[in-house]
């Protein structure tokens, strides 16, 4: 009686499977080898090294600090927009 594991064989399926390519790392662009460690990032996102998955996160850690910086100052924005709004709107009754 033969058996595989499920680990040794590949799939068999008629319909190509949609996954993220596992062939090049996301930064740099190296080759990944089969033989080779693979570090992920974000659950899909593989990198050749614990290196450029950490060059990758800090660059994300500036981009969402950046962003949030940029909504900030749109907050502001639109807040001191609305009260000027609000003031124009204001007017003065002589008794």
């Amino acid at each position: 009686m033969a058996s595989a594991f499920f680990f040794d064989a590949e799939p068999v399926c008629e319909l190509p499977i949609l996954l993220p390519a596992l062939d090049a790392c996301a930064l740099c662009a190296k080759p990944l080898g089969r033989d080779c460690d693979i570090f992920m990032y974000r659950g899909d996102t593989p990198f050749c090294s614990d290196e450029c998955r950490g060059e990758q996160m800090q660059l994300d850690a500036i981009r969402a600090r950046r962003a949030a910086a940029r909504r900030q100052q749109q907050q502001q924005y639109s807040s001191r927009t609305e009260s000027r709004h609000q003031e124009s709107r204001k007017v003065s009754v002589a008794t």
